[in-house]
């Protein structure tokens, strides 16, 4: 995110027979998945019920909450526009095809938020749209290129470049065909106008001052564009409602990953949980100091401690809830407020547990050596997902190339996702280790390290094919190919005669070392050919693992959440009810 970002982050079995329905965009078929091919499609999201105890809650956060998923419900209108203009219309041409395959097209079109299979390289689904989803999603014109943006913004006054590329603007062409930005909160006021009076009717119903204040902010910023303000007051939220609501993940934008979607979450803090997680926090500066790269690219002073929350997710909207699910998150985004406070990390309890359930433990059963699936536990699981986040706020963030000041994120453009979210993922295997073998990781004496290790490592293994099957097009499964063939070409992967992988402890620490120094120095240096030619090299499917993708046809990739408790309490029905019911 991610975010917590986590994340996160669609290909499954790339480039294999065994992925139903899937075609090579090069060559999209003229023909639309049959009823029974849909049905095979939608079955790889496991139908999984969210039921959260609120009877801890007070009534007026009880309340709130009722209010908060219906603010959550527009946020589905306005990310469905931000995917492609013609999502709407298309949207109420499927839901009046009341037939079995019309309710299965409606049925995926939801789970995808468009008529683009996020499971099969993003290709069409539904005929009468373009073949692969855009590029620019609804960010820019459909017509307009890298090049074109780039050569416009410099001819703008500099103190205009910052806000046309930021996060909270589109772009759009004059009828004179010249590109002009438009703020989000002009584009989508109808919208943010109704959201922004659901989360004051929110604020005036809990009684938490820190929430109150987040709600107000952010309702403002809705209307204001500017976001500042109420991110900070995120990053001190301190309620049992854990709300995170607004645009912020740049992923869908795959030109230049500019500009943030729209997305919220509606959680209920576990606060056994999230006591138990904070030691992490308190060495994030320890780990920074002793990150593998050379002094001056690492920060001497993070933001303040950065907050780690553990929540249930009530109910996702928006970029929040489309394809496969976001297990944790790392926010906010704004450089300016990382420096300042740092970010928080988000991890969400309950759809963890029901991707470790479904998922990982069947896929590990296929890809580990018998002797070695013992070793996968859903604490390890959880743990480097919390590393992941809690290390995208650490390494190189303002950095310096040549005479400029800039950003990791701006210098490697659209390739910054996946390269974030790959060194998120190695630095978090980093962070864990140094804590084991320092005798600082909570709960775990000295002569258990080397078990704790062999647990993470072969765990996150198993993990590596679960994301892989997200696909080599979205940054997460394309950061987790890079991190295997690398691992693989070190010989800390190994592969077994039968087609199973293992782990080499040998050397596994030293690799993850020395990924970890690359990709941060990729970030630390803007280098942006670097980071084009080490995924150009490593972020393929090889064949070896093409074989044992194939092996796992059978199982979900991912769930499909039913909010059972957020529907008791506010139905689609009393936002915008545009999702059809479970």
């Amino acid at each position: 995110m991610k975010r917590l970002p986590f994340v996160v982050l669609i290909l499954i079995l790339s480039l294999t027979a065994c992925s139903l329905a899937t075609r090579k965009p090069e060559q999209p078929s003229t023909q639309p998945p049959t009823l029974a091919e849909l049905e095979r499609m939608t079955a790889r999201f496991a139908p999984t019920r969210l039921e959260v105890n609120l009877s801890r809650l007070s009534t007026g956060d009880r309340k709130a909450l009722a209010k908060l998923i219906e603010a959550a419900h527009v946020f589905d209108d306005i990310f469905l526009t931000q995917v492609w203009s013609g999502n709407h219309a298309l949207l109420t041409k499927l839901k009046e095809d009341k037939t079995p395959l019309g309710r299965a097209r409606l049925h995926y079109f939801w789970i995808n938020k468009g008529p683009w299979s996020e499971l099969d390289e993003n290709a069409a689904f539904l005929s009468d749209v373009p073949a692969k989803k855009l590029a620019g999603a609804n960010f820019y014109p459909e017509d307009m290129s890298k090049e074109e943006f780039e050569a416009w913004v410099k001819t703008l006054p500099e103190e205009n470049q910052e806000a046309v590329r930021g996060f909270f603007t589109v772009i759009r062409r004059a009828p004179a065909g010249k590109l002009s930005a438009v703020p989000y909160s002009q584009e989508y006021a109808d919208q943010l106008l109704r959201a922004a009076a659901l989360l004051r009717e929110a604020a005036a119903l809990t009684e938490n001052p820190s929430l109150k204040k987040f709600l107000t902010l952010r309702a403002e910023a809705f209307l204001s564009n500017d976001y500042y303000a109420s991110d900070l007051a995120w990053m001190d939220l301190d309620a049992p409602l854990d709300i995170t609501i607004g645009p912020y993940e740049t992923y869908n934008d795959e030109i230049l990953g500019y500009k943030a979607a729209f997305e919220a979450y509606i959680n209920l803090r576990d606060d056994a949980e999230t006591a138990k997680l904070k030691v992490f926090a308190t060495h994030l500066q320890e780990i920074e100091n002793h990150l593998p790269i050379e002094p001056q690219y690492r920060n001497p002073k993070l933001g303040a401690l950065a907050p780690i929350r553990v929540v249930n997710e009530v109910f996702s909207a928006g970029d929040g809830n489309h394809g496969v699910q976001t297990a944790a998150y790392n926010l906010p985004n704004d450089e300016r407020v990382v420096q300042e406070k740092g970010s928080k990390r988000v991890m969400l309890r309950n759809m963890q547990q029901a991707k470790f359930g479904s998922v990982l433990i069947p896929i590990s059963q296929w890809v580990l050596a018998k002797e070695a699936q013992a070793e996968v536990n859903f604490d390890s699981f959880f743990t480097h997902i919390l590393a992941h986040e809690l290390t995208h706020g650490i390494g190189p963030q303002r950095i310096r190339v040549g005479e400029r000041e800039t950003s990791a994120r701006q210098e490697l453009k659209e390739l910054y996702g996946t390269i974030e979210e790959a060194k998120a993922d190695s630095t978090g295997l980093f962070m864990l280790a140094y804590l084991m073998d320092h005798g600082k990781y909570p709960g775990l004496r000295q002569q258990d390290v080397e078990a704790a290790k062999r647990r993470l490592y072969t765990t996150f293994l198993a993990s590596s094919f679960r994301s892989l099957r997200f696909g080599i097009n979205e940054a997460h499964g394309r950061g987790m190919a890079l991190q295997v063939n690398y691992l693989l070409d070190k010989g800390a992967f190994t592969l077994q005669p039968d087609g199973t992988f293992g782990v080499d402890f040998a050397v596994m620490d030293a690799a993850v070392r020395d990924l970890t120094r690359d990709l941060l120095m990729l970030e630390a240096r803007g280098d942006y050919a670097g980071a084009k030619r080490m995924l150009d090299q490593l972020a393929t499917l090889r064949p070896e693992v093409k074989g044992a993708l194939a092996k796992l046809k059978d199982i979900p990739t991912d769930i499909e959440p039913i909010f059972v408790t957020a529907n008791e309490l506010a139905p689609p029905a009393a936002g915008l009810a545009l999702a059809p019911s479970p």
